[in-house]
């Protein structure tokens, strides 16, 4: 996900700008946070159980 925003950060800073990396870089990045954020847990997931029982 780093490498993937700064290929992002990169291609803005440069003279010959391709959309289309950045465009890819950025949706690499997206889908690695979401890979991330579904593996971490809720702070009211405890709470979500003992209302469930």
């Amino acid at each position: 996900m780093v490498l993937a925003i700064s290929v992002a950060f990169y291609q803005q800073v440069s003279e010959d700008k391709n959309i289309y990396i950045t465009v890819i870089a950025i949706a690499v990045f997206m889908f690695g946070m979401m890979q991330l954020s579904s593996s971490t847990p809720s702070k009211n997931q405890e709470k979500q159980e003992e209302d469930a029982e």
